[in-house]
């Protein structure tokens, strides 16, 4: 008899057959994510499951069809009722086997899409660059941090509410609280089990500024898996605090009165062949190798015309502003939090950048891919940056080139007309996603908001 196996000791179609007849299980749980980062998926009975292991499954493509709210998009050529909304298929991956520890023994199985719709998966873009990678000599380290706000509601509650004057899980600034931490250790640690139980380990949580706002750092890893674990995390971040009467949001920012929630990420190369960490030079200054500072020029290159895959909502753009910790312009600097790029030192093992452009609200994927992307052209083409910042850059001039597009419009237009974009990611990949963001931006000019009625209404 062969020795009991754990969700993450699953390789292979066999190991999988093994757990799921240890545990007696009559249904397995399947999910991918979209191109907003959502999870879609469904319960699979056991015969079923194993059939799509083998030979794949399917999902209505309406998921590539619709925005966050399953309103049709009427702007795109892939799919729609001029298609029928036929089937897309999905490979499911064994090897991305986790416990559902808030669903007694239950498992969960990772997919992604595969066929024509693979080149608008979110994994499979990530894919994509990363060969590049691989094929330039890299393997890519990276991690996420995010920043997320709990409230004591329930999504009954807000609903009931309008979304407004709802009560933060604590009251007040308090950045990095013990006393926070100690009174509602509880949270923390059910936080902490869940993410070491589903395989996306955190290796710091704390308070933040803002009333009910916490910051968990995720353990780097291949960049691959890192965004799978930064989008389980924010999944089931979201699954944890609704089954306990409480609520979490990963908007940009749900107020004007506090700072944006980020989605950082940080990364670094590593020699494939010989696993040495290049961006690591003793002999340079901050200790930046010459390839580090190609791919932070490449960056800076590349950002004005990558943002919507950093910044994809209306929201993420109210949180771009001066002074609120979050980047306006593609800038960079040692150690600096005022610039969109923030090289590390520190040695051989933690030499990275950190990108502090991205939102809570991106998808992990698309997020980590375009960071990518943009570093590797730099090192391909050998793109100088512009010299780092030294201070404020809030308070600093700097070059138009290096200005972001200030409105999710702008910024689908420049991605739309980069040609880029379209070498790195595709055509038909560039075309879908800058139309799901123009189809947003019109879904948005469709409402009236609070500020417009409380200024017109009576006295225009």
């Amino acid at each position: 008899m062969a020795d009991p196996i754990t969700a993450r000791q699953v390789a292979n179609r066999q190991d999988l057959a093994q757990l799921v007849k240890e545990r007696e299980l009559s249904h397995i749980k399947v999910g991918l994510f979209d191109l907003d980062g959502l999870m879609r998926g469904k319960y699979m009975s056991r015969d079923k499951f194993f059939k799509a292991v083998d030979s794949g499954f399917s999902f209505c493509d309406v998921i590539l069809g619709w925005d966050i709210k399953d309103q049709l998009y009427d702007n795109v050529s892939y799919t729609g009722w001029h298609t029928g909304y036929p089937d897309a298929a999905v490979e499911l991956l064994p090897n991305t086997c986790r416990e559902l520890p808030l669903e007694d023994n239950m498992l969960l199985i990772l997919g992604q899409l595969t066929g024509r719709a693979e080149a608008l998966c979110p994994r499979g873009l990530l894919r994509r660059v990363l060969q590049t990678a691989d094929d330039m000599g890299y393997q890519v380290k990276a991690a996420f941090e995010y920043e997320f706000f709990l409230f004591d509601e329930t999504p009954d509650s807000a609903h009931e509410k309008g979304f407004r004057q709802l009560k933060p899980a604590t009251p007040d600034y308090f950045g990095y609280s013990i006393l926070r931490n100690s009174v509602h250790a509880q949270w923390y640690h059910e936080i902490l089990n869940l993410a070491e139980s589903m395989d996306f380990p955190i290796e710091g949580l704390h308070t933040e500024t803002g009333p009910g706002v916490l910051e968990a750092a995720l353990s780097v890893d291949d960049a691959l898996n890192a965004a799978d674990k930064a989008a389980l995390f924010k999944t089931f971040i979201k699954v944890w605090a609704q089954k306990n009467q409480r609520m979490a949001t990963f908007m940009a920012k749900w107020s004007n009165e506090y700072p944006g929630q980020s989605g950082h990420i940080h990364l670094s190369l590593v020699d494939k062949n010989t696993g040495q960490p290049v961006f690591y030079a003793a002999d340079q200054k901050h200790t930046m190798s010459e390839v580090q500072r190609y791919f932070i020029g490449g960056l800076q290159q590349q950002l004005p015309e990558f943002l919507p895959l950093l910044a994809p909502t209306i929201n993420s753009y109210r949180r771009l502003i001066p002074g609120f910790w979050a980047p306006t312009h593609a800038t960079w600097g040692f150690e600096n939090r005022t610039t969109a790029i923030r090289v590390i030192s520190g040695g051989e093992q933690s030499q990275r950048l950190e990108m502090r452009l991205g939102a809570a609200d991106a998808n992990p994927y698309l997020a980590l891919a375009a960071t990518i992307a943009g570093g590797l052209l730099g090192v391909r083409s050998a793109a100088e940056p512009s010299p780092a910042i030294v201070g404020n850059a809030y308070d600093t001039t700097i070059p138009e080139e290096q200005a972001l597009p200030a409105t999710l419009w702008e910024a689908a237009q420049r991605f739309r007309q980069s040609s880029v974009a379209r070498d790195y990611f595709g055509t038909a990949f560039v075309e879908h996603f800058a139309a799901s963001r123009e189809w947003e931006v019109r879904e948005f000019q469709k409402h009236i908001t609070d500020w417009e009625l409380e200024r017109y209404f009576e006295i225009i």
